[in-house]
């Protein structure tokens, strides 16, 4: 029998293959977009993670979602600076969101609000991507627009409190296994981290409408 932190993986691997591989993402990191691409991508994840993170306070006693607050993986404030650096002071007076990142933002809420081991597909699916593939967003964007490296721009992509990412990992995937839910519950994450998946290739796809590239 796989473990639940198993189970989630490879369940959902079509769909993050598919999130990873979109032509947007395809074409900001193969360096084709220009830097207005990254920071509107940029300004889609500040709603996505004030989502998250504006949840995260009332879930911590949570007895399901609860283990998952951790405050060493908090991104708003990181991704606030980003938006500064990218923007201008002046970066909150412009923020939009797309209508594709008003539904992912909404079913975060949504989770949050009424059901905990939904919250925590979400959860999964943003903070252990930004954990992995993420360090190869950050390593592009900091070669092809010249951020400084770890610096504004892209600190949204560094834990400074996370010493080793590959045993928070570990030790993340224990809290999976360790979650009190019965097989249908888990099933349902599972399903949940796929939707997670599919929302967040719908943001990609308007963001990819936005930055056509001119043929």
């Amino acid at each position: 029998m796989d473990s639940f932190s198993t189970l989630i993986r490879t369940a959902s691997h079509e769909q993050h293959v598919a999130a990873e591989t979109s032509t947007f993402m395809s074409d900001l990191l193969g360096g084709r977009l220009g830097v207005a691409a990254y920071a509107r991508y940029t300004e889609q994840l500040w709603f996505v993670y004030d989502a998250l993170e504006g949840a995260a306070g009332r879930l911590a006693s949570d007895p399901v979602a609860g283990p998952f607050v951790r405050p060493e993986l908090f991104r708003l404030a990181a991704l606030e600076r980003d938006l500064a650096h990218l923007r201008g002071a002046g970066w909150r007076t412009g923020l939009a969101a797309l209508p594709a990142t008003e539904e992912y933002a909404a079913r975060v809420r949504e989770c949050a609000e009424r059901w905990p081991a939904g919250y925590v597909a979400h959860h999964y699916t943003r903070y252990l991507g930004d954990l992995s593939g993420g360090q190869i967003i950050r390593d592009k964007a900091e070669r092809t627009w010249g951020f400084q490296r770890k610096g504004d721009g892209v600190r949204f992509y560094v834990f400074e409190d996370i010493a080793n990412p590959a045993a928070f990992k570990r030790s993340y995937r224990e809290l999976l296994d360790a979650v009190d839910a019965d097989d249908l519950e888990k099933q349902r994450v599972v399903a949940e981290c796929k939707r997670a998946f599919a929302l967040n290739t719908a943001v990609f796809r308007e963001l990819g409408e936005e930055f056509p590239l001119s043929a």
